[in-house]
């Protein structure tokens, strides 16, 4: 039995929903914005969040509050087909949703439907690299993913291999606009030599770029192309292991036949988030202690998206609570 078959059948009452805006400045003069999905339904109530980027996005679905075809009696799987045709970010709010009211009117966790055992989380935290050493004063066994670029110096890259500290390099190649970055075989070179060890994210690949990391092949992941089982064998060549970002998924089904795709074919898997601002990290870290707990996983608490470091914030490895429904 596939994981999604322990789950699809699972009932689901809507009786009402709501879409709930939630905001948070994140650098001066940038707000970042979500969308919270609320269904609710048997005296219970179901969240997942809408990740999409663009403001303009998040402006208009908060108007639809009452056209969307939410209300009724469904199975998790029937409610799944009504939203195919939303994108994948759209889709997973949605769908995270239901699957958090349905396991609650249902009175059981995730785990427990699907018969994994929930552990404590280890995670890593994305931060720029100035801000890295405030981190580390702070909590000295902190590991990180980063963002190479030309400007790092060798000092600074003497100083992160010295503090043992990067788990996952991400080159950010596959990305497009603003997020995305140039190939740079002289960048990849030189990063793939000075952490030996760490996993090397989204390179961009071309003739110049496969010489440079010639050697170091097996440490190559992928984060951004991966939105279900088939782009993983439309990869070059098969991956040890892969970034898993579960709102790139859309569907749950998509998203849990992906995992079982993966521990078939023996592929190790790390978690990802999208800036998650409300319920959906949560849920990214309950997918992580489910799925791949021991992994350096980018699901870190909220709290390490300051952009400069804070004190009093949970460590790794990160102990959620244990409750129905899909949440952390």
């Amino acid at each position: 039995m596939s994981t999604y078959d322990a789950v699809k059948d699972l009932p689901l009452t809507v009786e009402s929903y709501a879409l709930e805006p939630l905001e948070h400045e994140v650098a001066q003069g940038f707000t970042l914005r979500r969308t919270v999905v609320v269904l609710r339904g048997g005296g219970e109530e179901g969240r997942g969040e809408e990740v999409d980027y663009d403001p303009y996005v998040h402006e208009q679905f908060q108007k639809r509050t009452a056209e969307l075809p939410l209300v009724g009696e469904h199975t998790l799987d029937s409610y799944s087909l009504l939203q195919s045709g939303q994108t994948d970010y759209r889709r997973w709010a949605l769908e995270s949703a239901a699957l958090d009211l349905a396991l609650r009117q249902a009175g059981t966790s995730l785990g427990e439907a699907i018969g994994r055992e929930q552990r404590p989380v280890r995670f890593v935290v994305s931060t720029r690299s100035v801000s890295l050493l405030g981190w580390l004063d702070l909590y000295p066994e902190l590991h990180f993913k980063l963002d190479p670029d030309r400007t790092w110096t060798d000092e600074l890259i003497e100083r992160l291999t010295g503090a043992g500290v990067v788990e996952t390099v991400d080159f950010k190649g596959v990305y497009r606009g603003d997020f995305g970055s140039p190939p740079d075989a002289d960048l990849y070179a030189r990063i793939a030599e000075a952490f030996p060890r760490a996993w090397m994210e989204d390179p961009a690949l071309s003739r110049e770029t496969l010489r440079a990391l010639d050697g170091h092949r097996d440490r190559i992941t992928w984060d951004a192309a991966i939105h279900e089982w088939s782009d993983v064998e439309a990869l070059p060549f098969r991956p040890r292991c892969l970034n898993s970002k579960p709102s790139r998924f859309g569907s749950v089904r998509r998203l849990l036949d992906f995992y079982d795709a993966c521990e078939r074919e023996g592929i190790a898997l790390y978690g990802g988030g999208q800036f998650e601002l409300g319920p959906g990290r949560g849920q990214i870290q309950l997918l992580a202690a489910l799925f791949h707990p021991d992994a350096p996983n980018d699901v870190a608490p909220s709290g390490y998206n300051a952009s400069e470091a804070v004190a009093g914030l949970p460590p790794s490895p990160l102990e959620l609570t244990r409750e129905a429904g899909f949440r952390g």
